[in-house]
């Protein structure tokens, strides 16, 4: 039996070499904040009483991953586990339209940890087992506001700046999939 040693994952280079601390997860579209239906609420004032204000955002993680190897001529599943370790900061924000002053309200932030064990010779919905952590740790809203990184605020999101990367075990990274 041949065993290899290689892996492929999604990585931010600028994120990954440390040139940046933090990259915007928006949608894109409505740069820098994640969206605008329920994300955002429109207030006009002063106002004469106290408002409550519902806002809310919805965040699934849409991945895809390769049965098969990026970079090797071959059609045999070599996929053997799924990890995946990623931690988000999102602010609640207050925005004056006329002085475009960010006033932050609330710090959120929470991690995704994903360890999943496969076994490609098992047949198809036995092959893949759910490793610690089974379940993930509850948002948490930070006491101290957390200033917005500068770079967090601009062009580009993170959608378009990951690439996939192919790293065998020997010779060098290859990028599979360029950045956008």
């Amino acid at each position: 039996i041949a065993v290899f040693c290689f892996r492929s994952s999604w990585e931010i280079p600028d994120l990954r070499d440390g040139k940046i601390q933090a990259i915007s997860d928006s949608d894109g579209v409505n740069y820098p904040w994640y969206g605008n239906t329920t994300e955002t609420c429109t207030i006009v004032g002063p106002t004469k009483k106290n408002t409550e204000i519902k806002v809310s955002m919805d965040d699934n993680f849409d991945t895809s991953v390769s049965w098969n190897v990026p970079k090797r001529n071959s059609n045999l599943h070599q996929l053997t586990s799924i990890h995946r370790d990623q931690s988000f900061i999102t602010w609640l924000v207050a925005i004056n339209q006329s002085t475009r002053e960010h006033l932050i309200l609330k710090t959120i932030m929470w991690r995704m940890q994903l360890h999943i064990k496969i076994d490609p010779r098992k047949p198809l919905g036995q092959r893949a087992k759910l490793l610690k952590p089974t379940t993930q740790e509850q948002p948490q809203i930070l006491a101290k506001k957390e200033p917005i990184p500068p770079n967090a605020m601009v062009k580009p999101n993170a959608n378009d700046t990951q690439v996939l990367m192919w790293r065998p075990k020997k010779g060098k990274p290859v990028v599979v999939t360029p950045p956008k």
